[in-house]
């Protein structure tokens, strides 16, 4: 079964370490993506999401401003990140890892998603909704996003690690009849 993100309810963010003392979060705003899900095969599911990288949001301009430079998201030659699933390792009714290549900057890498599925749900205008959780922390220098400034007393201005959570309210889109069936 195909779904697809509802955008009103769905959320892609991020922490990172700042001058090894804080963490800065952020979003990305604009993404869209297909699910195939079948609740009765799991272990078949595929996921194809594509994000804007201009989208980042930081709630700081200039920051963002930096982030879709070249020194990391470089925007203007690299304007979305991708993530395509490869194989998924079912771990219980509502737990899985999602395996897939995670592209930024042009670069793919394999990441591993912990995932959890908080069930199927009727709207009251009729659709069907599905709920997922996902984890992963990645290493920014994995996809070539060097940057960074040693600090006077010490350590680094940005963490290397990168936190993600990823919160999905997917809808089923409703099968369309066969030709054969549509023309009768």
């Amino acid at each position: 079964m195909k779904w697809q993100i509802d955008p009103a309810h769905s959320l892609i963010e991020f922490k990172v370490r700042h001058m090894m003392i804080s963490n800065v979060r952020g979003r990305f705003e604009k993404f869209t993506g297909t699910i195939d899900f079948d609740p009765e095969k799991p272990e078949q599911t595929s996921v194809d999401i594509t994000i804007d990288a201009a989208s980042i949001n930081t709630f700081e301009a200039q920051r963002d401003a930096h982030l879709r430079s070249a020194d990391f998201l470089d925007v203007e030659n690299y304007p979305e990140l991708t993530f395509r699933s490869k194989r998924v390792e079912l771990i219980d009714d509502h737990h899985a890892k999602l395996y897939g290549d995670l592209t930024i900057r042009g670069k793919a890498r394999e990441v591993q998603l912990d995932v959890e599925h908080s069930g199927v749900a009727k709207s009251p205008w009729g659709t069907y909704s599905a709920g997922f959780t996902a984890e992963t922390t990645i290493n920014r220098k994995d996809w070539g996003l060097e940057w960074n400034q040693l600090l006077e007393t010490g350590g680094v201005l940005v963490g290397d690690e990168i936190r993600i959570n990823i919160e999905l309210e997917l809808i089923r889109q409703e099968q369309e009849a066969p030709e054969a069936e549509a023309a009768n």
